[in-house]
């Protein structure tokens, strides 16, 4: 039974894919740029808020008044600037998936079923923090106190650091799923 009710999934997916390609990397191409959005505003509030004088530049100076503000204000600029924009395109979405006939909703089973699984972490944080050492050690900066490093230091650094992990397990993940839809789309149904 478990076979079956797989092997109907399968023909869902191909059926939706099919359908609905087009809108559908339209949202993936807006869910990327909604990323790299948020990374520039990022950047921008990391350069603006060392102007204005908002936070020190160097970590020896910072105390939890400057994180914390430094916090609240990243979190109004992303929602401001990015936010926005990414809730009106789930909005959009939401209009979308309304207008599309209640019979072919139906068949598209698979959005109706919510997970009760609970999982860990997955150990990303640890990948990063590891990498993050690596990129540490490689700058000559492994053995110099922490409390001499700029802001902009740190925060280049775990952006570097976040880029590069994307890129290493990205790409590979990236050509596996699309190979692996192509081969999908290919099967005689």
């Amino acid at each position: 039974m478990a076979m079956n009710s797989s092997g109907n999934d399968s023909k869902v997916w191909k059926d939706f894919l099919r359908r609905h390609w087009g809108l559908l990397a339209v949202f993936v191409v807006a869910a990327i740029l909604a990323v790299i959005g948020a990374v520039y505003v990022y950047l921008w509030f990391v350069a603006q808020s060392q102007l204005t004088g908002l936070v020190p530049t160097t970590l020896d100076l910072w105390s939890m008044g400057h994180l914390v503000i430094f916090v609240v204000y990243l979190i109004l600029w992303e929602a401001l600037l990015v936010g926005i924009p990414a809730a009106i395109a789930a909005a959009l979405g939401w209009a979308w998936w309304r207008q599309i006939p209640g019979d072919q909703k139906r068949r598209y089973h698979f959005f109706q079923h919510r997970s009760r699984a609970s999982s860990g972490g997955g150990g990303v944080s640890l990948l990063i923090f590891i990498a993050f050492c690596i990129k540490v050690h490689l700058d000559g900066r492994w053995n110099v106190a922490i409390a001499t490093w700029t802001f902009d230091y740190l925060v280049y650094s775990l952006l570097w650091t976040v880029i590069w992990l994307a890129i290493i397990f990205g790409i590979p993940a990236t050509i596996a799923l699309l190979a692996w839809l192509r081969h999908e789309m290919k099967k005689k149904s």
